[in-house]
This record gives structure tokens, sequence and C-alpha cells, in this order.
């Protein structure tokens, strides 16, 4: 299981919170052609920090850089219907997988099948209810059908998988480095006791 101490665990609060607000697409701080972090975000929250109120506080954040965007920064509202509430689940369904996956992490390589599990169903849960409600409920779709959904799904799901497994992949990476350099630490502070 991976616990963190409540220190580390809001320094990794402030730093998600920075990579979503300057990733956040189509507001006035995003960076040019950096892609969004956002499922990423919550699947890292779910992964590194215990408490429930962080997946509130990243939910609160998204509205709000959303609305910002759309009030101030000039962005289409064409996302803003009734369907944007399904983002609520669709976060959450990230933020679940990677709660679970921290319930089965390991420091072996045995971690690496929860976490492709996690990493999958958090992924498809999220996009059927982040394009799923949006197709099917934002009224913005005369015809629905699920062969179109399945077409639409298929053309963009890809981009979203990508995206998150680049940020993913880096703490990953960067999860792997300081565990490293902390258990290097510790064997030295022991040999030479």
């Amino acid at each position: 299981m991976l616990i963190l101490s409540i220190r580390h665990q809001m320094v990794i609060v402030l730093l998600l919170a920075v990579l979503m607000i300057i990733t956040r697409s189509h507001h006035f701080i995003s960076l040019h052609n950096l892609p969004g972090a956002s499922w990423a975000v919550f699947f890292l929250a779910g992964v590194y920090l215990r408490a429930v109120w962080p997946l509130a506080g990243f939910l609160v954040l998204t509205w709000v850089l959303d609305y910002m965007a759309y009030t101030w920064g000039g962005a289409s509202g064409f996302c803003l219907t009734p369907a944007y509430g399904f983002l609520l689940p669709a976060y959450a369904s990230l933020w679940l997988a990677g709660h679970w996956y921290a319930s089965q992490h390991q420091y072996a390589w045995r971690t690496l099948m929860p976490l492709s599990w996690s990493i999958f169903f958090g992924l498809i849960f999220c996009e059927l209810f982040s394009s799923g409600g949006f197709y099917f409920f934002s009224g913005r779709f005369v015809e629905t059908t699920w062969f179109e959904f399945a077409g639409r799904t298929s053309a963009y799901f890809p981009m979203y998988v990508e995206s998150f497994l680049f940020y993913v992949g880096f703490a990953i990476l960067l999860h792997w480095i300081i565990a490293f350099i902390v258990q290097s630490i510790r064997l030295s502070k022991m040999a030479s006791n």
C-alpha cells in the first residue's frame, strides 16, 4: 500500500493543481500545445492522496477553470450543456481507479499488473461517462446511436489516452527516481551506522 505523509500529500496537491491550471485547455494560462492533464491529475490524486477532499477540490478547480475560460477567456460554450454534470462521475472514476491502485501498490514489478488494470478501467469508465454523457445527453446530436458513438470514441479516445499516459508515465518515472534516491539514502545511513 502506498502511504505518504501529510506534508508530502500537500506538496502533491499543489503540484497537481498547478499542472491542471497550466494545461486545462482554452483559458488564459494554457501553455501552447501542452496536452490537457485533467484525466491524469484525477488518477494521480487517487493514487497519492488518501483523503476524499482533494477529489472535491479538483472538481471545483475544473469548474472554475472552465467557467473562467467561458466567461473571460473567450472559449466556446459548446460543451456547457446539461451533460457537463457527467464529468463528476467521469473524473471520480479515475480517482477511484487510482485510489484502488494505491491499495494494491507494491515496490516490485508485481505492481505493474494492478497499475495496468486500474489505468484501463479508469480510462474506460471516464470515457463512457464524459464522452458518452456528452454524446447522448448534451442535446447537440439529433440522432444518437451506439454505432456512431463507437465511431466517435475510436476517433477521439486515443488522443485522451495518449495525453493521460504521457503525464502518468512521467509521474511513474519521477516516483521511481525519488524512491530510488530515498532507498539509497536509507541504505547509506544504515551502512554508516
